[in-house]
């Protein structure tokens, strides 16, 4: 009973913890708060939360004295006041008065001080000589009220939708704008008529008021829209004069039609200028996935003369060029400008020499070092083949189709396009379910290789730790995987983690013995690199103990030669001749060389004694930072001295 008790507590609604308006509005009581109505409003529609009310205010005391008013002829600017709905700070009397008023409607509101600006902790301030803890009558007139956007969080900028555009993007840096644009102060006064042609400006470039520029960012093409920015926002542009006396300005604009402009590589390098819309909705419609793609282009130096270099309408007999992208088969710049192209799209775009032909077959005409613009018409493009529907087989052999592409490209030296390929075909595996055990048999054998392929694209983008994370992948689900032992152990001494790629090569002459020739030859390689960071360390410090007692010696660097030791391309391992399941396994068609390494075993670890030495062996300590810990203190020694040696110590005065 008493579970059943406990269970019945458990369901019983919990109440809704109430809000600050909801506190705020238990201080309405019975004649707090009354209205009187002098001049009947409009229509049937009232304000409601989230729409800004446009309002004349003036108050007065109980025997008519004027004590506050935004009504020039009682003495204020002449500015209405206005207030979002639910978002803006409020008097609590204006919060509950307004929401019942009619566009047009002027009412007088008899507000005790506990509703206006005398309430406990009362959001706003009143103003000097205000007589806030008297009861007063607000005379109020609703000059209008819609819907607006809110654009900046403190309600500086605010946005009214006239007319809708059509589309979903908005301009943004370093977009060009064409647009209509007048403005008039808060009190109704035109101060930047419309012009008889539609101003052009470059998002971004300051070349109107920054509070405008804002709320164009949130237009679409075609949009039509009244503008409230505050002097908060009133930067200084080539649009328009800013006088210090303005409070706000009220634009109207609207927005004719925007350039998509982009910056590929975020540094002005590299530039996309759409001249000619395209077909669909952007980016949704574009070829961001690889695709056979046929465009048209024509290619030109940004010298002088802008010279063109190549035509397809006229070099290539006027037959468009086509090429399927992630492969490399086109300049890098080229392509990913093109990824982000609608059909039927032009574009222009300028390409520094890195990203255009300086890393691609670079045609003839072309100099070294050139930076090039080409004009773009992407006609076309085919996405790639759907695998919903293939049997196995087919999936298997699209599979290795792209497999083969990336293995090209990992030759090539495109060591990222190469691992896009792979992991492209790693996700297409996800929604793969072999129906048997020679199909997932097959199909694991496949996918471990992929990973490995992955890990060793990893290694030669010097990402050692995801290579590490791929080879996991694989040895999670198989740990005596020979082949993935090999590739993490690579990760961990080009990694630096020298225990751990020796403990790898060491598992792989247990697993498996044909494996020994390679993983012998690797450790080799293993301690070579030990001695490098070494030799490293002895030339670093090199001369730092040859001075007497009290003197300190320059710490030196390196050569050059030295330094980029670790920077030398090592070539990895094949591995041996294996057992047949390894071999099904451990197939992937990098072309990896084994290449053994002569190792000079005298070094800097020699010097230190070997009673020592052995100790901090015993202790698990690998020998370099045994090298590194003798350093340290021979260094603490020779500093001690300084201080307290030889008559240089520290004297108490």
């Amino acid at each position: 009973m008493a579970v059943d008790e406990a269970n019945k507590q458990e369901y019983v609604p919990k109440k809704k913890k109430p809000s600050e308006e909801d506190e705020r509005r238990k201080k309405v009581t019975p004649g707090s708060l009354m209205k009187a109505i002098i001049r009947p409003g409009g229509g049937t529609e009232h304000p409601g939360e989230g729409d800004q009310v446009v309002i004349h205010c003036t108050t007065r005391t109980l025997d008519g004295v004027i004590v506050n008013s935004t009504r020039s002829e009682h003495g204020g600017k002449g500015n209405p006041v206005r207030y979002i709905l639910g978002k803006s700070k409020m008097l609590l009397g204006f919060c509950e008065g307004l929401p019942t008023m009619l566009k047009g409607e002027v009412a007088m509101f008899k507000i005790k001080p506990n509703l206006h600006y005398a309430e406990d902790d009362c959001p706003l301030l009143a103003p000097d000589g205000f007589p806030k803890d008297d009861e007063l009558h607000f005379e109020i007139e609703m000059l209008d009220f819609y819907k607006v956007k809110v654009v900046s969080e403190d309600l500086g900028i605010l946005k009214k939708i006239i007319n809708e555009g059509q589309g979903w993007e908005s301009p943004r840096e370093p977009y060009e704008v064409i647009s209509w644009i007048s403005a008039m102060t808060l009190h109704g006064e035109v101060i930047l008529p419309c012009a008889k042609e539609p101003f052009h400006f470059t998002f971004g470039k300051s070349e109107v008021p920054k509070g405008l520029e804002m709320a164009i960012g949130t237009m679409t093409r075609g949009e039509k829209a009244a503008v409230f920015v505050s002097n908060a926002y009133l930067t200084e542009s080539p649009l328009m004069n800013i006088t210090e006396d303005l409070e706000g300005v009220q634009f109207e604009v609207e927005l004719v039609h925007f350039i998509q402009v982009r910056d590929m590589l975020g540094d002005g390098r590299l530039i996309k200028r759409r001249i000619v819309d395209g077909r669909g909705e952007f980016p949704m419609d574009c070829p961001l996935q690889d695709s056979l793609l046929k465009v048209h282009y024509k290619g030109m130096l940004l010298n002088e003369e802008k010279t063109v270099f190549y035509d397809t309408r006229v070099d290539n007999d006027g037959q468009p060029l086509e090429f399927s992208s992630g492969e490399g088969l086109v300049p890098e710049g080229l392509e990913m400008c093109v990824r982000l192209m609608l059909p039927g799209e032009i574009s222009v775009v300028t390409c520094p020499p890195d990203y255009a032909y300086d890393k691609f077959l670079r045609p003839p005409n072309v100099p070294e070092g050139a930076h090039v613009q080409w004009e773009i018409e992407l006609l076309g493009f085919e996405m790639p083949k759907d695998w919903t529907g293939l049997n196995f087989q087919s999936i298997m052999d699209e599979a290795d189709k792209i497999k083969s592409t990336g293995n090209r490209l990992f030759k090539e030296g495109k060591f990222e396009l190469a691992r896009a390929k792979y992991e492209k075909v790693l996700r297409e595996y996800n929604h793969v379910n072999p129906q048997d055990d020679e199909e997932g048999k097959v199909f694991l054998n496949s996918r471990n290789s992929l990973h490995l392929n992955v890990a060793v694209c990893y290694q030669k983008l010097g990402e050692y730790r995801k290579s590490i994370e791929t080879c996991n992948k694989v040895l999670d689900a198989n740990p005596v995987h020979v082949k993935a032992l090999y590739r993490r152990g690579m990760a961990y001494m080009l990694g630096g983690d020298f225990d751990e790629a020796k403990n790898d090569f060491e598992m792989m002459i247990k697993i498996d013995k044909s494996s020994e020739p390679d993983a012998t030859a690797a450790i080799l390689k293993l301690k070579q690199k030990e001695q490098e960071v070494e030799k490293k360390a002895r030339k670093q410090f090199k001369g730092l103990f040859d001075k007497r007692p009290g003197e300190i010696a320059e710490v030196e660097t390196g050569s050059t030669e030295e330094q980029c030791l670790d920077e030398e391309d090592d070539e990895q391992v094949k591995l041996g001749k294996q057992s047949q399941a390894n071999d099904a396994a451990n197939q992937d068609g990098n072309g990896e060389v084994r290449r053994a390494v002569e190792v000079d075993r005298k070094g800097l670890f020699s010097n230190l004694r070997p009673s020592v030495r052995g100790f901090f062996i015993a202790l698990g300590f690998p020998k370099w930072s045994v090298v590194m810990l003798g350093m340290i203190l021979l260094l603490a020694t020779q500093l001690a001295l300084v201080f307290f040696g030889q008559g240089g110590g520290f004297r108490l005065g």
